[in-house]
């Protein structure tokens, strides 16, 4: 096993991964910016060092200085997170050039599914249902115009070398899609090191369902079932739940054994999910994300799988069936919100200081969080405060429990978003599972109205 392993990340991924890691036995090592010098996850390393200022380019996207950390302490591993570096194949290669394991995918992998329209040619190939999409953009603009007229309007640009919604922007007509190819390729290449770009069909009301594996070295994948995260706001997820409510099993689970067959047939490895859209009839092949989730947790938590371990486990080389037990079952349901400093109507980020910062705790309610009471919120990075996880015998069971969590929860010195995600879980549709990629919009749209209302 790993004797040392650098967490190449920072926040509550990088809590998680070290909590993983000190389960195991295994010795860790965190990094962090000038921004992040108080945040907690530094005190659950057995070392902590500094990468440099704020922005991330100098910081969590310095693959020198990450290498180089990683050399002088002697770390044998690097797990990336999610986020920043975790698709980059360059970093992958530069670590195991570097006589150290990449807790991921292989780079090989990682170019060639990590990378969205690489992804979605591979599938196709194979036989997975696909929505219509561009190839690579580059900088005719007239040529981007055909491409989205060959589409049809609306369409969505999205960044192909990284995800969790970053970049990804709507357009309706020419002259929205010029300013919105702009925009991402600069939020692409500020996020992820990578302004590549693509076009897709947006598609206005499906439902967003993804697929988790696991796979060894040697050919063997196993599926740990769908997620459902059709709620989401500027197509950024919120809420997560497994399994996805109203589904046909039946089709769930073909497409779910459909997928894990193709990745062993390519011999796909470590860890991933793919992401799919369901029209009604077919699960559309989306992107497959070569990393682990931030949604990982609900999976988790209706398997009773750790996922983070399973992936350092099958990054050492250890076989699947070491590594998961033989049968694996749903139990319960689980829905997960992510609570971010943000304006709750406009979704525009609020960093400041978390004067106070109570998370309720409960029967079936996990939390993870990379912040406590007095941290900074900054301004560089993702504002995700915390997820709240709750598991329960049904769906109504953890709904409720949620619920209740949220509403005993308090935040204070930054807005957040827990009205919003509380109307979502109130909303008749959430309540009877009939959830869809507009929802949050709805959800939105009638409490702006009923407001209206009551000023006029």
């Amino acid at each position: 096993m790993f004797h040392k392993v650098l967490v190449a990340n920072r926040g509550a991924v990088a809590a998680r991964v070290l909590r993983a890691l000190k389960a195991l036995g295994i010795r860790t090592v965190a990094v962090y910016s000038e921004a992040d010098a108080g945040l907690p996850y530094l005190a659950m390393a057995d070392e902590a060092h500094l990468l440099g200022p704020a922005d991330p380019r100098e910081s969590y996207l310095a693959i020198d200085k990450l290498l180089d950390i990683a050399r002088r302490c002697g770390a044998d591993g690097v797990h990336p997170g999610y986020g920043f570096l975790s698709e980059n194949a360059v970093f992958a290669q530069h670590v195991l050039d570097a006589g150290m394991q990449f807790i991921g995918p292989s780079p090989r992998w990682i170019d060639a599914m990590g990378h969205k329209t690489r992804a979605r040619e591979l599938m196709a190939r194979h036989g997975m249902p696909m929505g219509k999409s561009s190839e690579l953009l580059n900088d005719d603009e007239a040529r981007t115009l055909r491409e989205a007229e060959r589409i049809g309007y609306p369409v969505l640009v999205k960044p192909a070398g990284g995800g969790g919604g970053i970049g990804m922007l709507p357009a309706r007509d020419g002259a929205e899609l010029i300013k919105a190819v702009a925009q991402a390729r600069s939020l692409a290449q500020r996020s992820f090191g990578n302004a590549e770009l693509y076009l897709e069909r947006l598609v206005t009301r499906p439902r967003h369902v993804e697929f988790q594996f696991l796979a060894d070295r040697y050919g063997q994948v196993r599926h740990l079932f769908e997620r459902d995260c059709s709620v989401q706001r500027r197509h950024q997820k919120v809420l997560e739940e497994a399994g996805a409510p109203g589904l046909p099993r039946q089709e769930v689970d073909a497409t779910a054994a459909r997928i894990e067959g193709i990745l062993a047939t390519l011999g796909y490895d470590v860890i991933g999910t793919a992401e799919t859209l369901y029209d009604g009839e077919n699960f559309n092949f989306l992107e497959m994300n070569t990393r682990l989730q931030v949604e990982h947790a609900v999976t988790e938590e209706v398997t009773g799988i750790d996922i983070v371990a399973s992936q350092i486990r099958l990054a050492w080389g250890e076989r699947i069936g070491d590594v998961l037990p033989e049968r694996i079952e749903l139990r319960g349901h689980a829905i997960e919100a992510r609570v971010y400093a943000e304006d709750p109507v406009r979704f525009f980020p609020s960093p400041g200081v978390l004067k106070t910062l109570r998370l309720a705790r409960g029967e079936g309610i996990r939390i993870e969080t990379g912040y406590a009471e007095g941290c900074t919120v900054t301004p560089y990075y993702d504002p995700m405060i915390a997820k709240v996880i709750a598991h329960g015998n049904t769906r109504e069971q953890a709904r409720t429990r949620l619920l209740d969590a949220l509403e005993s929860s308090a935040v204070e010195g930054v807005k957040t978003n827990i009205p919003f995600i509380r109307q979502v879980l109130l909303s008749d549709e959430f309540v009877a599972g009939d959830v869809h990629t507009a929802l949050g919009a709805d959800v939105l749209a009638r409490a702006r109205h009923a407001a209206a209302a009551v000023a006029a």
